[in-house]
């Protein structure tokens, strides 16, 4: 599944309640799940990790969705020609990050 599918994907499905939820409740949303994820990575299964990486990708894609982000062409603006400090494929930007 790529980007595209995904966001077209949770477009079809939820759009109506993601749109009426709006942006602040959507945002809360991604940040509860980010939170299971840490839970999850600290001490979860295999299983519980992959079931809450997809769940923050879902809810990142849905916020995208509400704020009419296209993440495909906003991703490719931004990484697609590499780094977006140094330019290049390999980054060479110092270890801040």
């Amino acid at each position: 599944m790529t980007i595209d599918d995904l966001q077209t994907l949770i477009e079809k499905m939820y759009s109506d309640k993601d749109r009426r939820r709006g942006t602040p409740a959507t945002f809360l949303w991604l940040c509860e799940e980010v939170g299971e994820l840490a839970g999850a990575l600290r001490e979860g299964t295999h299983a519980q990790k992959c079931s809450e990486f997809a769940d923050v990708v879902a809810w990142l894609v849905t916020l995208a969705n509400v704020n009419d982000v296209n993440l495909t062409q906003a991703l490719e603006e931004k990484y697609g020609k590499g780094c977006p400090g140094c330019g290049k494929l390999v980054c060479s930007c110092d270890s801040k990050p």
